[in-house]
């Protein structure tokens, strides 16, 4: 399948240019993580299996509840780690909004492969199709302004990748993916390495490859501090939305200024019911857990009918 990695090294340059199609890399790392989950379920095997030996069968999944659908695509490289000649027919694509009742997607094999990975699918495919749903709900909220909205580092350990594919199909952007996606200077950072401007300068010639800063400020006064330190983006974390709308003018005057030239604002520490009233502060950026944090799983059911001809 055709994709782009989900956190590429250069969030910046994503943020700032039109974003590719939502699809997917399935890399062998994640094959291999798809490979154990379903390891995880089976266990020492599946004691139904001898009852269904030599029958094949179909089988459907249905959305109980509307949201945004996600997670389909993981169905076949899970089923086909049990039998590899079964067949998927995928009939929503990825991020495409549901309805309840509505057929998502039909499949057919053996039926104990089918039995078997039944809840590991399902169980990746609601949770990340909550996690879609509840950012769609939160981009909505944003799509009568330019702003964009930004996931986080707060994610489920093992799920990252999956997590931030489900915020980019339920509409937002992925920020960092990891530390060493772009370099976040906060408090402690900024204390220990003898201030702002040598944090900057150390990380500019230490970095292995061309790397983004990202500061965090809690003042008016870091953060100009930081634009004369060439940050390339500024985390501007809970400022009120009048306070924004009095301190971003003069960022963006002071970023002009340097040859760094443009900087990314980023509001954090958000109010997801108040996106709307920062989204007239003139920031490029709100970033939030919320989708991954605070969502619950779409419900999904599957359901099974045996093959005639067998």
């Amino acid at each position: 399948m055709d994709g782009f990695h989900l956190c590429g090294r250069f969030w910046l340059v994503d943020l700032l240019m039109a974003l590719p199609a939502v699809s997917l890399m399935l890399t062998p790392d994640l094959r291999i993580r798809l490979e154990s989950w379903l390891a995880e379920d089976l266990g020492r095997g599946d004691l139904t299996a001898p009852a269904l030996k030599g029958c094949s069968g179909h089988a459907h999944w249905t959305a109980k509840a509307a949201g945004v659908f996600c997670g389909g695509v993981l169905l076949e490289p899970l089923l086909h780690a049990l039998d590899p000649k079964a067949r998927v027919q995928l009939l929503v694509s990825e991020g495409a909004s549901v309805s309840v009742g509505q057929e998502l997607l039909k499949l057919e094999g053996q039926a104990s492969a089918l039995v078997a990975v039944e809840r590991t699918a399902l169980n990746l495919a609601m949770r990340l199709s909550g996690v879609a749903t509840a950012t769609a709900a939160l981009v909505d909220q944003l799509r009568d302004s330019s702003v964009r909205l930004a996931d986080t580092r707060k994610t489920t350990p093992g799920l990252r990748v999956l997590e931030k594919y489900a915020v980019r199909c339920g509409g937002g952007v992925n920020h960092r993916c990891g530390l060493d996606d772009a370099a976040m200077l906060k408090e402690n950072h900024l204390a220990w390495a003898g201030g702002m401007a040598a944090a900057v300068a150390t990380v500019r010639r230490s970095a292995p490859w061309p790397a983004q800063i990202i500061i965090e400020a809690e003042t008016a006064d870091q953060a100009a501090e930081a634009i004369r330190a060439g940050a390339n983006g500024l985390l501007l974390d809970e400022f009120s939305p009048a306070e924004l709308h009095d301190l971003l003018p003069r960022l963006r005057l002071l970023a002009e200024q340097r040859p760094e030239g443009h900087v990314v604002l980023e509001a954090s520490g958000v109010d997801p019911g108040q996106l709307q009233v920062y989204a007239q502060t003139g920031i490029d950026l709100i970033s939030t857990s919320a989708p991954v944090t605070r969502s619950s799983w779409l419900d999904i059911s599957m359901r099974f009918e045996a093959d005639s001809s067998a």
